[in-house]
Order: structure tokens, then C-alpha cells, then sequence
């Protein structure tokens, strides 16, 4: 049963130490930005990658700064062994897990539905939603004391957008996801919450968006249109996400919390 933390210090509420953590796509973007503030908080972290050697770059830069305990793994989404291994490394060499955040994803390729390809839209559900599936369903099984999974969402979980119906599908269904798992992991005091980003200024939504500035798009100006006058940042995720991973969040599960600027308030 989750405690009544009323009397709990501030700083013990936002600490994670002693807690063990995995993160998903940690070697860039949010998920580096991810590793980072959880390892600030006191976490140890295993910082897990398709490629294995920037994780290990990610893990021992971390662990330089902030004096924690941080493994770079190399870790496929769409592989369950693979998922499981980086599972298992965490409770033996860490000793536990507490934290898992299901970050790894790919991005929307613009075109209409009608010309997208059976291995295209495979493909995307394959990482965003059963890499997702797997990773919780791993996590979970190790979760022997309770703990927290934290997936990352996206406001196209929310609303659609031409060109990217196979993107707005799988995170729809990371948003369903979440909300059931809540309420079946509940049991096992195991936390389930999402995180909606909007457009955050990534390596891999610059990639994205390559094409479109060469034909004359204002990707700058693209990526800076919310309410609040400037684009995400990586860190405007993490700090959200090492929000939810603690016991400032404690009462909180099944919940996904956009982090969007003001995107989604005009509807």
C-alpha cells in the first residue's frame, strides 16, 4: 500500500536514492536528459541503447558527475530477451528495480495513410507500443518491492495530424497502455504514468524535419510555436518524468501528463 507521505520532508520526497532505474533510448535526447536527472536524484541507472557504445558514453559521463552508480547496455525494444537482459543487469550488478521508463521510440514519417506500407506501420507499433508493452511487463516482473513505470507518450496521443496516422495509432495506444496497466499493476504497488510530450528539439526531430527545411520549412520557427513563446528542451521532459519516478507522485498512477507548452489547450 502506497504510505501517506503528508509529514515527509520535501527532499526526501524528490530523493531516489537507493532506487534503481532503467531508461529506454537513454544515449540521446530525452532519454540522456532522463538518465541525467535521475542520477542527480540519487538513482542508479542503466542506461540502455541500440547502440551500446554512446550508452556506455552516456552511463560514464553521468556517473562522472554525479558520483551514482550508471551501466550503458546495448537493448533493442522489439527484442524481449534483450529487454529482459538490461532487466537482469539492473537487479544483479545494482542490486534492484525500482524505476523503469519506457523512452525508446521512433518519430512520424510524413505521408498520407493511404500510401503507408505494411511493414511501415508494423514497424512503428512494433517499438512504440510493444517495445512499450514488453518493457513494462519485464519491468514489472522484477519489481519485487513495487516501483514506478513511466512511459512516454506524446500529444499525438491525444489528437491526430495529417501524414502520421500510424505514429498518432501507437502512441493512442501507449495512452490506453498506461491506464490499464495502472489498474492491474495497482496490486503490486507498481505505479504506472505517462508523459505527453509535444515538439522537443531532439537530434531525432531535427533528423525528422531535415527534409522539410531543405524544401524552405522554418524548422526554428516550427519547433518555438507553443503559448509559451519557445520549443521543448530534452530537460522539460526529464524534470517531469524524475517528478513522476518520485514520491512527489506518490498518489499518482494511470495518469498521462502532457508536456506541451500550451499545445493541446486550444484543442
Amino acid at each position: 500500500m502506497i504510505p501517506d507521505l503528508t509529514d515527509t520532508p520535501l527532499t526526501d520526497l524528490v530523493s531516489l536514492a537507493g532506487r534503481r532505474a532503467v531508461v529506454t533510448g537513454g544515449a540521446r535526447g530525452i532519454g540522456a536528459a532522463i538518465v541525467r536527472r535521475l542520477a542527480e536524484a540519487g538513482a542508479d541507472v542503466v542506461v540502455g541503447d541500440l547502440d551500446a557504445d554512446e550508452a556506455a558514453a552516456v552511463a560514464a559521463s553521468v556517473a562522472a558527475a554525479t558520483g551514482r552508480r550508471a551501466i550503458g547496455v546495448a537493448l533493442d525494444v522489439t527484442d524481449t530477451a534483450s529487454l529482459a537482459a538490461a532487466a537482469d543487469r539492473c537487479v544483479a550488478e545494482l542490486g534492484g528495480l525500482e524505476i523503469w521508463v519506457n523512452n525508446a521510440g521512433i518519430y512520424p514519417t510524413t505521408g498520407p495513410a493511404i500510401d503507408a506500407a505494411d511493414d511501415f506501420i508494423d514497424r512503428m507499433l512494433q517499438v512504440n507500443l510493444r517495445g512499450t508493452f514488453a518493457g513494462a511487463r519485464e519491468a514489472a516482473k522484477r519489481m519485487d518491492h513495487g516501483g514506478v513505470i513511466v512511459n512516454l507518450a506524446s500529444t499525438a496521443g491525444f489528437r491526430g495530424a495529417p501524414g502520421i496516422s500510424a505514429y498518432v495509432a501507437s502512441k493512442h495506444a501507449v495512452v490506453g497502455l498506461t491506464k490499464n496497466l495502472a489498474i492491474e499493476l495497482a496490486p503490486k504497488d507498481i505505479r504506472v504514468v505517462g508523459v505527453a510530450p509535444g515538439v522537443i528539439d531532439t537530434p531525432g526531430v531535427q533528423e525528422q524535419l531535415a527534409p522539410l527545411k531543405a524544401a524552405g520549412l522554418d524548422v526554428g520557427a516550427t519547433i518555438n510555436r507553443s503559448p509559451l513563446g519557445r520549443g521543448g528542451k530534452p530537460d522539460d521532459v526529464a524534470r517531469v518524468v524524475l517528478m513522476l519516478a518520485s514520491d512527489l507522485a506518490a498518489w499518482v498512477t494511470g495518469s498521462v501528463v502532457p508536456v506541451e507548452a500550451g499545445a493541446l489547450a486550444g484543442g
